[in-house]
């Protein structure tokens, strides 16, 4: 079997410096025997939504070795299921596999190209009845059995686990590890690295002496992908009996490394091993070599070894807390000396001294120079190599202050017994070094050059915590500018404009939003997609949070062409709030809190017809005005003035209805007029509308009217505070009768957002694809490309007194900014 790139060359990063049965998960059960690569998914709607939207994992899509592992895994694209499974593959030879995936009920199937449908037949073998799915060159096979789905590539592995289902022993680290995985993740892979000899041939050149068997027993990792990285976080276990490279850390503690201050800034990649007693580190060194005899106190004092690749060169340096006995010992060994720029160079006549010490970390490096600095002793194969390190000591320039480093640490622990880090040239020099050419010609079509990647393992009681991660690299951001956070493909095109909602746990903001399939999505600002759920309709308008139960816990309101619903945090229906409406043509949903006591008033127009419920999803029976006698235009309006309450309709016939709590008529407005697609507002305590003449209406509480022709297209921009009006016609803004020209270009309506209790505008090019952003006194502060057309959210996401937008772009994709 051809094992999942990231994952191989990852892993590889590390290598390169190099009882009874219990009760266990009922899933574990139906693994195939030997299975090596095992993937628990949590969601596995998200996880593939998760795995799409990576930019680095994309290009592999279209490789031979991608077809080779998950070709026949393409069943997994017509399942849908938000129950929890095991992905499992068992290995045929080194070049095929076969696989199974196991699901609670219930799991359906689906087929996301409408134009072709999957052919099902059912077939029988060995006395079962199985499904046989057929669509777009994938053939797959299913079962039910009483409380689970199994999905294979294969009847004889089907039935061979079922056959077996009551003799399955498993592995009871295995079970462990799959029982204190992470749920919250939407995956976690095991992988059972004694029986990774495939793996091994798959990867690794014949000539290497680098093999993933006899790293460690078994490596867990939850999966963490987002659009800019991809981050695996888990553990490994060494087990006593066994002889593996981890165990080398046994009963040693991480420490801070402080090497990083002392090699060059363009260095490709780095590996450092450090442990807080070389006495631990030797014993453990004697067992892993089954030496015959222990080692002598020469570099006892070590506390840091590091191995570094600039320019397909290596260098190796040693930290310590005393000199002493190693420099005697290397000017026993030393032939020539010289100079260079201030610090004395040894050339060595002896140079295979540090493989023989420092087994198996140090392989295949000869130590012919050295150098001194401080207690930090530096060998290189080549003098220039060791000459340039000296050169960027001398001057600063060293990896602590380079992208990569600062990158890097961002994300991964102080402490470490190992750590790795390189970028795209250091991870393809070791590459060439140690594996095939074809995992080589994968690496080589990613994006590679634009991101880091790292890894860290730490020594614990009687596991290692492993971390590892490919993140886009670190910038320092220009003043004055936009960034994007992130860009999320959905499922179809987006159906509405994207909304910022408020996350209660954290106080911090997520996205709603809905695609053209009628899926609506919910999505942290880190491009995560938290939950999908299929609607039957497009959503009406705007979605609006309520706390029902005046708990602090929010939930989304909305309407869609034929229902009412409420949904709680995770996506799930609030009764009695999953209303239909027969015939449909819902206006927005209104939400009315006279009080501010969360006592809410949920308003609902249908055609003529007016719905007023209360927070128990009762109709409110006091409420009169149930039929306006025509079409209700846009959602009503609550707007409150002194302490008087106005419930604003525009109907289709032209009225504008002012009612008050009840229904009844609070302000009669005795003229029709034929509205423009804004809504009312409240702009110094009088109601203001436009007609599609371009004419604002200006509407007393008395009922009085005033008109102001502004010449206006119809398709011109409205919006308002009670002390702040903005307007738009063609490239003519107007904030507070302050004129302001744009661009000649095709403008959304304006729209005003409070951010940190000030009034921002925002207006839209969408010939451009440029945003506008005024303050309240028309001052310009900012103006960007942002490649969208959607009218923008604006707010601060993280409370973090910064601003970012989302918006749809040109493509319709989900991005969101930030304002530099």
């Amino acid at each position: 079997m051809r094992f999942k790139l990231v994952f191989t060359f990852i892993v590889f990063c590390i290598l390169s410096c190099q009882k009874q049965k219990e009760s266990t998960t009922p899933l574990l059960d139906y693994l195939p025997k030997n299975a090596s690569l095992i993937i628990k998914v949590n969601n596995l709607t998200n996880l593939k939504s998760e795995f799409k939207n990576n930019e680095f994992l994309k290009p592999l899509t279209s490789t031979k070795n991608y077809e080779n592992i998950l070709g026949r895994t393409k069943a997994l694209q017509f399942v849908q299921s938000d129950t929890s499974g095991i992905l499992a593959f068992t290995e045929i030879d080194s070049l095929n596999s076969e696989f199974i995936y196991v699901s609670d009920k219930p799991l359906s199937f689906i087929n996301p190209d409408k134009d072709e449908s999957p052919t099902i037949e059912s077939v029988s073998f060995e006395g079962r009845s199985y499904k046989r799915y057929e669509i777009e060159q994938s053939t797959f096979f299913s079962i039910e059995l009483d409380r689970q789905i199994l999905l294979g590539s294969s009847l004889n592995l089907l039935d061979d686990i079922i056959d077996n289902i009551n003799n399955t022993e498993i592995d009871p680290i295995l079970n462990s590890l799959f029982e204190t995985s992470n749920i919250d993740k939407s995956a976690s892979v095991f992988l059972n690295l004694e029986q990774s000899n495939w793996m091994d041939e798959y990867v690794f050149k014949k000539d290497t002496t680098i093999r993933f068997s006899g790293f460690a027993d078994w490596v867990t990792f939850d999966i963490e992908p987002s659009q800019d990285f991809l981050q695996l976080n888990g553990i490994s276990i060494a087990k006593e009996s066994t002889k593996n490279l981890l165990s080398l850390f046994k009963n040693t503690r991480p420490a801070v490394g402080n090497l990083s201050a002392k090699i060059p800034a363009n260095t490709d990649a780095f590996i450092s091993f450090s442990f807080d007693n070389y006495d631990d580190f030797a014993q453990n060194q004697k067992d892993y070599l089954e030496a015959p005899f222990k080692r002598d106190s020469v570099f006892n004092t070590v506390e840091e070894i590091g191995v570094l690749f600039i320019e397909n060169k290596k260098a190796v340096i040693l930290s310590t807390y005393g000199a002493e006995n190693i420099t005697q010992f290397l000017e026993d060994k030393s032939n020539n000396n010289a100079i260079y720029m201030g610090r004395e160079t040894f050339e060595l006549v002896s140079n295979k001294f540090l493989y023989e010490y420092f087994n198996p970390l140090l392989k295949e490096f000869k130590a012919n120079y050295y150098t001194i600095l401080e207690n930090t002793f530096i060998f290189s194969e080549e003098l220039d190599v060791l000459q340039g390190i000296i050169r960027d000591n001398s001057s600063g320039s060293t990896f602590d202050k380079s992208m990569l480093y600062e990158t890097a640490r961002k994300v991964l622990a102080d402490e470490s017994s190992i750590v790795f880090m390189a970028n795209a040239k250091g991870m393809e020099d070791i590459l060439k070094m140690h594996c095939t050419k074809e995992l080589l010609n994968d690496f080589n079509k990613t994006e590679a050059s634009n991101y880091i990647f790292a890894g860290q393992i730490v020594a614990d009681a009687n596991f290692y915590h492993t971390n590892l991660l490919i993140q886009k690299k670190y910038k320092e951001k220009e003043r004055n500018t936009i960034s994007a956070l992130f860009r999320v493909e959905l499922d179809s095109d987006l159906a509405t404009n994207p909304q910022f909602v408020k996350n209660h746990r954290t106080n911090k903001k997520e996205i709603v939003v809905q695609d053209m399939d009628n899926n609506l999505y919910l999505i942290s600002t880190k491009g995560k997609i938290l939950w999908k759920k299929q609607l039957k309709g497009k959503i009406q308008g705007k979605v609006s949070q309520v706390d029902l139960y005046k708990n602090g816990r929010l939930q989304l309101a909305f309407t869609t062409g034929n229902e009412f619903l409420i949904l709680d945090r995770n996506g799930k229906e609030v009764a009695p709030f999953n209303m239909n409406f027969p015939g449909g043509n819902l206006n927005e949903l209104a939400v009315f809190d006279y009080e501010g006591k969360r006592n809410y008033r949920f308003v609902i127009a249908q055609g003529s017809k007016v719905y007023m419920y209360n927070s128990k999803g009762k109709i409110v029976r006091g409420f009169k005005y149930t039929d306006t006698g025509s079409p209700v235009l846009a959602a009503p309006k609550h707007i409150k003035s002194g302490n008087k309450d106005y419930l604003v309709f525009m109907l289709e016939n032209g009225e504008l209805k002012i009612m008050n709590r009840v229904g009844n008529t609070r302000v009669k407005v005795s003229e029709k007029i034929e509205f423009s697609s804004n809504n009312t507002y409240l702009y110094k305590n009088n109601f203001i509308v436009t007609d599609k003449k371009g004419t604002l209406y200006s509407i007393d509480t008395k009922g009085n009217v005033s008109k102001t022709k502004l010449n206006y297209s119809e398709d011109h921009g409205l919006d308002a505070t009670s002390r702040t009006l903005v307007s738009n016609n063609e490239n003519i803004l107007s904030i507070k009768g302050k004129k302001v020209t744009l661009d000649l270009g095709v403008y959304t309506h304006p729209v005003i957002f409070y951010v940190h209790d000030k009034i921002y505008i925002s207006v839209t090019d969408i010939q451009s694809q440029k945003v506008y952003l005024f303050d309240s006194n028309a001052v310009a502060i900012q103006n960007f490309p942002v490649f969208g057309y959607s009218m923008i959210d604006l707010d601060d996401i993280d409370n973090d007194r910064k601003i970012e937008f989302v918006c749809k772009d040109q493509e319709n994709a989900l991005v969101l900014y930030k304002i530099n």
